[in-house]
């Protein structure tokens, strides 16, 4: 089978994986409306694309907080990729390294923090944090992330609690016996205890961030101008506008219709990305066009790792920077970085 575009290795893992870890991967939560509208969204944005300009030379590269990628896709922080592949994280990062891109390793992964950062020694790698009602346990996960050369910290801001994903209520989801959560072995008595991440994490929980290490802080999970203003406020370096694949509370905005106001929000101030949604490189474009630096792609890595390993991942990648180039080259631009005249949002009307 030619894989061509991201919905084919969709097609392959929905064939080929087990029943629970496709349900896994997929589920949104209660009625899956955000999770959906996530794609949709971007159904009604469109290009205003310029004729005759030299698009014979294209620089589609980057940087994050200083550091250049090849183009402004990262991958998202997912757990339990062992559930996709048999090394797990450990492909991931194998693959964001060929593609010179950013991984945002998971508190929940199934490889340990030292298995990553040794898989893929000199790429860039930034770490996702839970903060754990024992915060002891988020500590060490911090200053051992920070020992290990990760560059970054992303704070996940909007899981107080997990959403109810009701394929994973049917299927009594957990992991198999043979999978772990590396990074929290030993520290809980029996493994992870339900609602062990802590609801009382308040935006003043950055500076006790702050305190532990000198990564940047990228907090991931903001949907408002509000939040937004906070996260300046207290000193984060990044925002990753972000409804968590529409996991978390549904019917909220499609992370694309949150984007300007975030973007306005800020006002340059602080790195703005995104994730959720991105199915084509063209999906990419319109998210720069937007405002966002770059974009992380959650599922369709996944995808990629069940299709096979690490290459499939790469593959997953590839297709993206092909298409982003093309789609740059035939709205008439030639570098990513100049790219806000570029669309023109319709906003769909209902007839009466």
């Amino acid at each position: 089978m030619a894989m061509v575009c991201l919905s084919d290795f969709e097609a392959y893992a929905k064939k080929y994986l087990p029943k629970i870890a496709w349900d896994f991967f997929a589920a949104g939560a209660d009625d899956c409306c955000t999770r959906d509208e996530n794609i949709l969204a971007y159904k009604r944005i469109h290009f205003r694309p310029r004729m005759l300009r030299d698009v014979s030379m294209m620089d589609i590269r980057t940087k994050l907080l200083g550091t250049e990628i090849s183009f402004p896709v990262g991958i998202a922080p997912t757990g339990f990729h062992q559930l996709a592949w048999p090394d797990g994280e450990k492909s991931t990062a194998r693959a964001a390294k060929a593609m010179n891109v950013c991984y945002i390793t998971s508190t929940y992964s199934t490889c340990t923090l030292e298995e990553i950062s040794a898989a893929a020694r000199g790429s860039l790698r930034w770490f996702q944090l839970y903060i754990h009602r024992n915060r002891a346990v988020s500590q060490q996960l911090v200053q051992r992330a920070e020992a290990l050369g990760f560059q970054g910290l992303v704070l996940t801001a909007d899981l107080p609690y997990t959403g109810k994903r009701r394929d994973d209520v049917r299927n009594g989801f957990r992991l198999p016996p043979h999978m772990k959560l590396k990074n929290l072995e030993g520290a809980f008595e029996y493994g992870l205890p339900p609602n062990s991440i802590d609801p009382s994490v308040t935006w003043n929980d950055i500076y006790w961030l702050r305190s532990l290490t000198n990564l940047p802080i990228i907090i991931k999970g903001i949907l408002t101008k509000e939040d937004a203003e906070l996260a300046v406020r207290h000193g984060v370096q990044g925002i990753i506008v972000s409804n968590h694949g529409g996991r978390q509370l549904d019917g909220g905005p499609a992370t694309i219709d949150a984007l300007v106001e975030v973007v306005e929000a800020v006002q340059g101030s602080v790195e703005v990305y995104l994730d959720g949604g991105i199915r084509k490189g063209s999906d990419v474009l319109k998210a720069l066009a937007l405002g966002a630096k770059c974009v992380f792609i959650g599922r369709p890595a996944l995808w990629g790792l069940a299709y096979k390993g690490e290459e499939g991942l790469q593959d997953v990648l590839r297709i993206l920077q092909d298409e982003f180039r093309l789609s740059m080259a035939l709205a008439g631009k030639c570098f990513a970085g100049c790219l806000s005249s570029v669309i023109q949002r319709f906003l769909h009307m209902s007839h009466l």
